[in-house]
């Protein structure tokens, strides 16, 4: 699962890279809001009471608010959702797992013309409810909320002064406890972006 988040922020990237303008920004207006969606790509399967269950993959959609302090440094507000697959190994039923994630993100910016890398590291509130079916624990049958960190790379590439594409590429840390018993969420986000500037 690892190695699609990674290939496809690769790929991602270097399509954008051939797409990309040659517009170069003497100055950036100070805000933006970018929308976000891909993948996302959990890390670890988890056992609960007996049963081991197998983590698919999911996808996820985030909405942001930025700020400019200066070229190379920004916040970010965030918003969004993810959701993912659980399958006890034993034929048992289903869990769906649903986060509402609200994030608060720095961003180390390096732009070299019309292309943007960046860094990035932050913290969220990520608000956890699930589905299930079949015979799984009615303890996972509930909502959570827990606090994580999160970690990242991306490059935007700047079509006009206000509206730049991007790709993302994030990892998450969230565990939230259901029945005693605490299931990690950590995992892999790659998104393709747009944003715009005003």
């Amino acid at each position: 699962m690892r190695k699609t988040a990674i290939a496809l922020f690769l790929v991602l990237a270097v399509a954008l890279i051939g797409i990309a303008p040659s517009v170069s920004l003497a100055e950036y207006p100070s805000n933006y809001v970018v929308l976000k969606g891909g993948l996302y790509s959990p890390s670890n399967d988890f056992d609960l009471h007996g049963q081991h269950f197998n983590h698919d993959d999911g996808f996820v959609a985030e909405i942001a608010y930025g700020h400019y302090f200066m070229p190379m440094f920004a916040l970010e507000l965030g918003a969004g959702y993810f959701e993912s697959k659980a399958s006890a190994a034993v034929p048992a039923g289903e869990t769906k797992f649903k986060v509402v994630p609200l994030t608060l993100t720095g961003k180390v910016l390096f732009p070299i013309g019309s292309i943007e890398p960046y860094g990035e590291f932050g913290i969220g509130g990520y608000i956890t409810g699930t589905d299930v079916s079949g015979t799984v624990d009615e303890a996972l049958d509930s909502t959570e909320t827990v606090f994580g960190l999160h970690a990242g790379a991306g490059v935007n590439f700047n079509v006009t002064q206000n509206v730049f594409l991007g790709v993302e590429g994030r990892y998450l840390w969230a565990r939230p406890s259901w029945g005693g018993t605490d299931i990690k969420l950590d995992g892999f986000t790659v998104t393709a972006d747009l944003g715009f500037r005003f």
